[in-house]
């Protein structure tokens, strides 16, 4: 099962010059299906979603075994023929030495970028304390360059995600792991035009991913503010699982109309014919 025509080294190379100049869109799908269908529909990268493969299993975001994640990452790196960037959560450990090793199984699966937080994993609520965030970054980096891996490490900060106001908080975590050796910075959360352009600054010439979950800036005006690349997380997940329930309830009630929205099999099929050519 590969439908990927590029080398491992090809899709590396490929999404680190994405990075470079420009902005660009970096859906997240959330299995093979989704992922093929993105490349079919013009992307030019993919990045896993912690969210929406935790939703595939019946699970809350978060509560997916590290196997299960790097099984997962193996399969999209395989079935497309674009770089894929992995959500690798908090690293599935907390002290450094831990995440390194963890990241070193991730690059095996074939992955372009990766992604460290620094929320904690044993209190979620809560980031880990400057110093050990840092070093955290710090030997996710030294790791990948150990591996040879043209990799582009992202750190992410949470605490937006928290408290929407910490703006100036999570720019200095930014700034400090950039320093630490990340390659894209990225602060799931921040919204409004002035903090963006505030955050893009303050870590140039590294490139910014800005998380959009919903209707608000476009990807014109995220250019614009200096935005390199545009993530979705869970979104597209969630509004295939709105289209799933809305279908659903209306059925559970005695109507079929919802069905009507559904594309064609015919479609699917001829779509998903071109994967299995390869």
């Amino acid at each position: 099962m590969t439908a990927s025509l590029r080398s491992v080294d090809e899709k590396r190379a490929a999404f680190r010059q994405l990075h470079a100049q420009g902005c660009f869109v970096l859906p997240n799908p959330w299995d093979i299906g989704s992922a093929r269908m993105l490349q079919h529909l013009g992307f030019s990268a993919l990045a896993s979603s912690s969210s929406a493969f935790a939703w595939t299993g019946g699970r809350p975001d978060y509560a997916m075994e590290l196997a299960d994640v790097l099984a997962h990452l193996e399969r999209l790196c395989a079935a497309v023929d674009l770089p894929v960037n992995a959500d690798f959560e908090s690293g599935f450990a907390r002290e450094p030495e831990a995440v390194a090793a963890n990241v070193r199984r991730a690059v095996a699966t074939g992955v372009a970028g990766l992604s460290i937080e620094d929320r904690d994993i044993d209190r979620p609520s809560d980031l880990y304390e400057l110093p050990l965030a840092i070093e955290r970054i710090r030997a996710t980096r030294a790791e990948i360059d150990r591996l040879g891996a043209n990799v582009v490490l992202v750190a992410r900060t949470e605490g937006l995600l928290g408290d929407r106001r910490a703006v100036a908080a999570a720019i200095d975590r930014l700034v400090a792991f950039a320093a630490a050796g990340a390659d894209c910075l990225y602060a799931p959360g921040v919204r409004e035009k002035d903090d963006i352009a505030a955050m893009v600054r303050a870590v140039a010439p590294r490139p910014v991913n800005v998380l959009v979950s919903g209707p608000g800036l476009s990807l014109a005006e995220l250019a614009a503010l200096g935005v390199r690349r545009v993530s979705v997380g869970g979104a597209l997940a969630r509004v295939a699982w709105a289209a799933v329930v809305a279908a659903a309830t209306e059925m559970r009630g005695g109507s079929f109309a919802g069905l009507a929205a559904g594309i064609p099999g015919a479609t699917l099929d001829e779509t998903f014919e071109t994967f299995a050519s390869h």
